[in-house]
């Protein structure tokens, strides 16, 4: 029988197959080592959420705690991938990203292009992303869209313990700066993970659930609550299909593409604030390459265009669902052209 790791526990094991594997990774961070050493820590604290405890005991000073700045750290990250190393870079909450944006987006992201490629950056920025944790506006928020914005940086957020390893393993290997954002409220769900290592190409997005009646595309937590959704709507006879993007940038369109133009119906379901979304984006593409396959109006699940509330009540309101989403597969449906 397969065994089963958490999400949580397939970051970290593909961490020390890495750094293992690879004398160049080394880890920067907050808290990932903590007070190991000192009384009443026997382990390294592993980062705000555990994610990389035990890890420091391995492998010693390749494990840097930083001082708390961002910009610091992200910045001699991204220097040290120029000359040769493979850091991986913790930013904790993708929230605190606007205090080393300017390392991100117009240093490591530019360098291979601005060198006319013969700069690389192997870069991986880990963050946690998305709401759903009561942490508040300033660190819950999905900011993943404004990172593939940028030319120049690779965007990755997996929704499964599988998926979670073999891309950190593909993000640890590329040359080129990567965004991992690592979802807080998922890093519990569970799931079958081989102990081997292995990498998932960046570009490929993961049919998690066949349909023929409407095709549902998202990424990160909001894959669980459209499988939720795509099984509410198969007790009323409705067949819908759900794409995992896994990464957003590169975005696979010809999956996305291949399933619209057999289902005729598109519902996007994004958990980023909805103006310029991945979800219009996916949304624009759609109709400009396959305007003539749709059936019906594509709908988009989006949170309010506002901060993420403290209030429980008002955050799970916020939040898109399986019943929200299962009320837009239906109206594609009702927007059928006969």
């Amino acid at each position: 029988m397969a065994r089963k790791l958490s999400i949580r526990q397939a970051i970290n094991e593909a961490i020390d197959q890495e750094m293992s594997r690879d004398p160049r990774v080394i880890m920067m961070g907050e808290d990932i080592v903590g007070g190991h050493g000192s009384e009443g820590e026997i382990d390294c604290w592993g980062g705000a959420l555990g994610v990389t405890k035990g890890l420091y005991g391995k492998y010693g000073d390749r494990l840097l705690d930083t001082p708390l700045s961002e910009s610091a750290y992200v910045g001699a990250a991204i220097g040290a991938a120029v000359c040769g190393m493979r850091p991986i870079a913790e930013l904790q909450f993708i929230d605190f990203m606007g205090v080393c944006f300017d390392q991100i987006y117009n240093q490591a992201a530019k360098f291979r292009y601005m060198f006319g490629g013969k700069a690389q950056t192997p870069v991986v920025i880990r963050a946690m992303i998305g709401a759903g944790f009561r942490a508040a506006a300033q660190h819950s928020q999905m900011l993943t869209p404004i990172f593939t914005h940028i030319p120049g940086l690779k965007v990755v957020c997996p929704s499964n313990p599988y998926d979670a390893k073999g891309l950190l393993i593909q993000a640890i290997r590329d040359n080129d700066p990567v965004i991992f954002g690592e979802h807080k409220v998922l890093y519990g769900i569970e799931g079958e993970v081989p102990e081997a290592s292995y990498a998932i190409p960046f570009g490929e997005a993961n049919i998690v659930r066949d349909g023929d009646d409407c095709t549902i595309v998202t990424y990160g937590m909001m894959v669980h609550r459209a499988l939720e959704a795509a099984a509410l709507l198969e007790k009323e006879g409705i067949d819908a299909e759900v794409i995992d993007l896994r990464t957003l940038s590169p975005l696979d369109m010809d999956t996305i593409l291949e399933s619209v133009e057999r289902t005729g119906r598109l519902v996007c379901v994004d958990e980023a604030s909805p103006r310029c979304n991945i979800a219009t984006d996916i949304s624009a593409q759609v109709v400009q390459a396959a305007f003539a396959a749709l059936q019906a109006p594509i709908m988009m699940v989006t949170p309010p265009h506002v901060p993420v509330p403290f209030s429980p009540v008002l955050e799970d309101i916020y939040l898109p669902d399986s019943t929200k989403i299962a009320a837009a597969v239906r109206r594609t449906l009702e927007g059928k052209r006969h």
